[in-house]
């Protein structure tokens, strides 16, 4: 009788949402593993997403192209995007709602070499420039060129894929744009040269989030995302107060991660992450979807309230 009673309890707890235990998450990361991703991965470690009756399961995608429409479509809960790109997405029909933000500034630069002929923006007018993707990068170069008076007609365009930091070094182009200043500057000095990065929202473009977190529409109202947001808002708190200790937390659970370039990432990315998750600025989202419309690559900014919710 007690047994069948303590049974009937648990179902009734299950039910109502008290008990969480079979409260399952996908998160599809924009990228493979690496420091941006450390206040998921340190609460993870710390069983924070655990205690928040939540079974957290971190995903490196396959392309990172695929994610929006995978979050999209329901493979999986949760992705990690980009500001710039969301606008882009809904321009081209695909349901995704920004509902937390991970890192808080542009990591974007435009990349030179510190013993260069480039000392300052101006400099680059008739030059070659290195860039990995289309699209938000350009208008990103073509705002900071003209806010230094400097006509983009003038400046070679060269797709180097994703080798921005060899071109670089190798001469093949005297700048590059999209390199993430917490990595590429180290990377440069790793293999002997040291860079200089211009900070895009230093020359005439607006402020953005780096790294967001989106889900579909018809999963904000659940209550699986306010949970993890609290969980991600504490492991970021710790990984503020603790960066020795969250820094072992990491390698334990990715110790191929244990290098020079992580180990400074680390640290550069530190001030970055968003202590405040849930918080939600209206109107630096209004701002960029103004930017990204004056470059052309939208239409029309879509109000903020259709690609942005703050969960209450």
């Amino acid at each position: 009788m007690i047994r069948t009673l303590i049974f009937a309890v648990l179902i009734g707890l299950a039910a109502t949402g008290s008990v969480h235990a079979q409260d399952r998450l996908t998160v599809l990361l924009e990228w493979f593993v690496n420091p941006d991703h450390a206040p998921l991965v340190v609460a993870r470690e710390l069983g924070l997403f655990e205690k928040a009756g939540l079974e957290v399961e971190l995903l490196p995608p396959t392309d990172p192209s695929i994610v929006p429409r995978a979050v999209a479509s329901g493979q999986a809960d949760v992705g990690i995007h980009y500001q710039p790109n969301l606008y882009l997405d809904h321009a081209a029909g695909v349901p995704l709602v920004r509902f937390g933000t991970l890192v808080e500034t542009p990591l974007n630069t435009l990349t030179v070499l510190a013993d260069g002929p480039v000392a300052s923006i101006k400099d680059l007018a008739g030059k070659r420039i290195g860039f990995s993707v289309s699209g938000f990068e350009d208008a990103m170069l073509g705002r900071m060129l003209e806010h230094a008076g400097v006509d983009k007609e003038s400046v070679e365009l060269i797709n180097v894929n994703f080798a921005l930091t060899p071109s670089l070094i190798g001469g093949q182009v005297d700048a590059t744009i999209g390199g993430f200043r917490n990595f590429e500057l180290t990377q440069m000095r790793l293999e002997g040269r040291e860079g200089r990065s211009f900070f895009p929202e230093e020359h005439g473009v607006p402020v953005y989030d780096e790294l967001i977190f989106v889900t579909r529409p018809e999963l904000v109202g659940d209550d699986r995302l306010k949970r993890f947001l609290e969980a991600v808002e504490q492991g970021a708190i710790y990984l503020t107060n603790h960066p020795d200790e969250s820094w072992k937390l990491f390698i334990h659970a990715y110790p191929d991660l244990d290098d020079e370039l992580n180990r400074q990432a680390w640290i550069d990315t530190l001030p970055r992450f968003a202590k405040r998750p849930f918080a939600l600025d209206r109107a630096r989202y209004a701002r960029f979807g103004a930017f990204m419309t004056e470059s052309g690559l939208i239409e029309a900014a879509p109000p903020v309230e259709d690609i942005a919710v703050e969960l209450q």
